[in-house]
């Protein structure tokens, strides 16, 4: 097999993985669901899943990815041959597939409101025309397709110049920038009068609200949000150095995914209460919240425009690793060049996303399962097909490979501090406790 490309720097693999994390699940994502499941007690019980399932799982699809040095599919040839556990990459290239399909049509609407915030739409627009400004944007036929497309070509771009050239040397300049505009928000937010109450809203729990479906969404957006279960990590644990330590890695990953998402939280839910507006908005709680804090802030203007070039960046460097997942699958088992894999992956992907866009319009009244296009793609992929991908992941490392060569990987940096009570932890959490209770919450989420 020739040499696989890889990350250039220790920064520029974290920052790579930080940027596939931190994207539209915490900007766009969480404040709508933390809104919708009754605030700080979504966000304990969401902790509390990063903690005991997400690092397991993330520890697992990284040994896999770098162990096997392939793509999901192969990956599983490499360290189970001749057996039927290459079928399982089929889960993540499907959940990688489900999750962009969708992915790119909000893409789309970053795009949409960037270009809102260029023309200065906010600070001309009263209260009641930024309020139905996003209705009226996405149930659009013609606008949300347009945007869908430029946001595909730009991943698609990125993505077709590699891993140093592409992925690492955007996300590299990205992301820091992208924290500061988001600090910035968030302090203008919590200094709003009657902000108060959605601090309270964001850290004062009301376990009183959480059903089923508050823990089947907190799993999901654990695993949404740390882009697990569609083998996204895998993908880019092959591209990871020996020398980097995995552990280390992924600690930080989650780390700075979780921050990223109590800070968009700040950013928007207090702003949401001190403009009256529903915290069960939905999906739409971004696109309908910050426009009013920029119409009503000194310099709103300038940094409308900053912000939503930001959410713009925080959703391609998710895409490019969604985007990548399939494109190293063709590339691999299939012998394409870079080039006809991004393509072929393109024509699959617009023809999803446009069914996707016209979800929220025209084919609104087209349901599957109760759901329209749009609502099926997402919650297959998060409450389904990202569970049993980080299932099947966990449960591989934790019963299918050799203890000697979990260790080996863990350890591989050369970093050999953990104590032998700390990889027991490490070990057995990913073979028996996340397993089971991705398991029973699976099971839970079907029934």
């Amino acid at each position: 097999m020739a040499q696989r490309e890889s990350f250039g720097s220790s920064f520029g693999a974290l920052v790579a993985l930080a940027g596939s994390a931190v994207g539209l699940g915490n900007l766009w994502r969480f404040p709508y669901l933390v809104g919708t499941n009754g605030g700080a007690a979504f966000i304990i019980i969401y902790l509390a899943f990063v903690l005991l399932l997400a690092l397991p799982i993330m520890y697992s699809e990284f040994i896999i990815g770098r162990r096997s040095q392939s793509n999901v599919f192969g990956a599983y040839k490499v360290l189970a041959p001749k057996t039927k556990w290459c079928n399982i990459g089929f889960v993540y290239v499907l959940g990688s597939l489900a999750i962009i399909s969708f992915y790119c049509v909000v893409g789309g609407w970053t795009i949409a409101y960037l270009w809102k915030a260029v023309t200065f739409r906010f600070s001309m627009a009263d209260t009641e025309v930024l309020g139905s400004m996003f209705s009226q944007t996405v149930t659009s036929s013609t606008q949300p397709l347009a945007f869908m497309l430029i946001f595909l070509a730009a991943t698609g771009l990125i993505v077709l110049a590699g891993i140093k050239d592409g992925i690492e040397r955007y996300t590299k300049v990205m992301m820091p920038l992208l924290f500061v505009i988001v600090v910035i928000v968030a302090i203008r937010s919590v200094t709003l009068p009657g902000s108060g109450a959605g601090l309270e809203f964001l850290f004062r729990p009301d376990f009183s609200k959480v059903t089923a479906g508050t823990i089947i969404d907190a799993l999901g957006q654990a695993f949404f949000s740390l882009s697990i279960g569609c083998g996204t990590i895998m993908t880019y644990g092959s591209y990871v150095a020996k020398k980097e330590s995995l552990v280390g890695i992924s600690i930080e990953t989650a780390i700075t995914d979780t921050l990223f998402a109590i800070i968009a939280g700040l950013a928007i839910m207090p702003a949401v209460f001190a403009f009256g507006i529903s915290p069960a908005e939905g999906p739409g709680l971004v696109f309908v919240t910050l426009p009013y804090i920029f119409a009503q802030i000194p310099f709103g203007a300038f940094l409308a425009i900053l912000f939503f070039f930001m959410l713009f960046i925080a959703a391609i460097t998710s895409s490019i690793s969604q985007l990548e997942v399939i494109v190293s699958y063709l590339k691999e088992e299939f012998s394409m060049s870079r080039k006809v894999a991004i393509l072929l992956s393109m024509a699959v992907i617009v023809t999803f996303g446009i069914l996707c866009s016209l979800s929220q319009g025209v084919l609104a009244d087209v349901k599957i399962f109760g759901f329209n296009f749009f609502d099926l793609f997402d919650k297959t992929s998060a409450n389904i097909l990202l569970p049993v991908g980080g299932f099947f992941a966990v449960i591989f490392v934790g019963w299918k490979m050799k203890r000697e060569d979990v260790k080996d990987e863990l350890t591989s940096s050369g970093i050999r501090k953990y104590s032998p009570l700390f990889f027991n932890f490490i070990y057995y959490s990913i073979k028996y406790l996340a397993p089971i209770v991705v398991a029973v919450i699976l099971v839970s989420g079907l029934i």
